[in-house]
């Protein structure tokens, strides 16, 4: 058995954009600020994978935080030990409820009740395939991570503007110079591979401007968030009570930031791919048959595919390399 000291738990956020009451609830609110992409909210179909995936490739994990606005999968079993449902209300103040941003949600889960120390972010869209060890997330109680820094091109206005936001924020704490002089072997490191020349072309600014991030798990100390909200609290109020993403969104990635800039990191490698669902998926089928990486993300971004088709293809890849029900199913 583990020390509670090693105790590392897994945060799942799930909306079901289905639900009729959520539905209503939420167009109530439209209009109000921000965007409300359908595919921020539409289900495919296919969570059952991921925790099959935890089940035979991740049964160390100590608990599985699984957040949602109040609705489940028909098929959960809630009454699996290794399981906490968490609503929205069980930890987000309720001055910021309703939400239907998920900078807002991620940016209080530090709140949750019991959350272990270190925990790790999955996204719904994110699936095991290979088996996973608990150095892949931590290692010596600080978080495996990268420190890759770039100016990411043709992005889109709304991605633009919350870099923007971290970037003020983190400059206001830390010095590029003392980072550089403190922590040159993590800020350089052999496991980054050729991504190190892209920070190297980032020397040339005196302050940080954007900071490489994975569309794949993220592991967090606790303490990076009540760092940041006992320094930013009137930043982040404001922020929490966006009902939708809007510019001054602020999210869980400046919690990356201020730990990789506090040098509470360890240099590591990718583990994982990260794939937007189309209309020709081959690469990302080849990649679930073969099983090429321990962790895949699978966005649904683009409003112009056939849905239904891609969903449906890449759901049958899935089922074939997790055709067993488990434990958290009924």
């Amino acid at each position: 058995m583990k020390k509670i000291k090693d105790k590392i738990d897994f945060v799942i956020l799930w909306v079901d954009g289905n639900d009729e009451n959520w539905l209503k609830q939420k167009n109530e609110y439209l209009g109000i600020t921000g965007d409300s992409n359908i595919n921020r909210f539409r289900d495919c179909e296919n969570l059952q994978y991921l925790f099959r995936g935890i089940e035979k490739h991740a049964p160390w994990v100590n608990k599985v935080f699984f957040v949602t606005w109040g609705h489940l999968p028909k098929w959960l079993d809630v009454a699996n030990p290794k399981i906490e449902i968490i609503k929205h209300e069980d930890f987000i103040p309720k001055e910021y409820l309703p939400t239907f941003n998920s900078n807002v949600i991620e940016m209080n889960l530090f709140r949750i009740k019991d959350l272990s120390s270190k925990f790790v972010i999955f996204n719904d869209d994110l699936f095991i395939l290979k088996d996973l060890k608990p150095e892949d997330f931590f290692e010596n109680g600080l978080p495996k991570d990268m420190y890759i820094e770039y100016i990411k091109k043709n992005c889109s206005r709304r991605h633009y503007v919350l870099r923007k936001n971290h970037a003020d924020i983190i400059n206001k704490y830390f010095s590029k110079q003392e980072f550089i002089k403190n922590n040159k072997w993590k800020m350089f490191n052999i496991k980054y591979k050729k991504d190190n020349f892209k920070t190297l072309k980032m020397l040339k600014y005196k302050e940080f401007q954007d900071i490489y991030s994975q569309h794949l798990t993220q592991c967090y100390l606790k303490e990076s968030f009540e760092e940041i909200w006992k320094k930013e609290q009137e930043k982040l109020d404001k922020a929490c009570k966006n009902k939708f993403r809007a510019d001054n969104d602020l999210g869980c990635v400046l919690a990356r930031y201020w730990q990789l800039l506090s040098g509470k990191f360890i240099p590591t490698t990718k583990i994982g791919k990260y794939f937007i669902m189309a209309n020709d998926n081959h690469k990302l089928l080849k990649t679930i048959s073969n099983r090429k990486k321990k962790i895949i993300c699978i966005n649904d971004s683009d409003l112009k595919i056939d849905f239904e088709k891609s969903r449906d293809e890449i759901n049958g890849a899935l089922e074939r390399i997790f055709p067993n029900q488990c434990s958290f199913e009924k």
